[in-house]
């Protein structure tokens, strides 16, 4: 008789699983949480795109844990302490507070997270190579925050940012 050994440590398969996705969910909330805040929300706001891009290509097995199937996900639900999402949102917040994002914090978060999620899910696929994945990024999470300035931020941005 083969006994398998999630059984007895995990409570079997979805134990198992449950025990995998709590870890990337640790490991995706720890990178995300070790960017610093800043004076500057919008770059802020980029550098988190851009720790979330880094974790999961160094992650790819964990990332495709997370986000490879159908997920439970509640735009409108209650942040947990240790959520990945948690440092977008306080980042949202600090720069709707300095009157530099309009709009409501879950539509933002979710068009960021939707672009975001986007673009690496295509460049883990392989559908990028390195050079488009780095211009796309750059310019689609560009566009996106842009997308949600307020009228004053959005002339100044589109007069300093950089090119693709």
């Amino acid at each position: 008789m083969h006994r398998s050994i999630d059984r007895p440590l995990f409570g079997g398969k979805d134990g198992l699983i449950r025990a995998v996705r709590d870890r990337a969910v640790a490991g995706l909330f720890q990178s995300l949480s070790a960017v610093q805040a800043s004076a500057d929300p919008l770059a802020d706001l980029y550098a988190l795109a851009a720790a979330y891009r880094h974790w999961g290509r160094e992650h790819t097995h964990l990332y495709t844990v997370l986000f490879g199937g159908v997920q439970s996900f509640e735009p409108g639900g209650q942040v947990g302490e240790a959520d990945p999402v948690r440092p977008l949102v306080e980042a949202i917040d600090r720069a709707r507070a300095a009157s530099l994002l309009d709009g409501e914090p879950t539509p933002i978060a979710l068009s960021i997270w939707a672009t975001l999620h986007g673009l690496v899910a295509l460049e883990l696929a392989g559908a990028l190579d390195t050079a488009m994945a780095d211009t796309a990024f750059r310019s689609a999470i560009h566009a996106t925050l842009r997308g949600w300035t307020t009228p004053s931020v959005f002339r100044a941005l589109r007069r300093t940012e950089p090119g693709p």
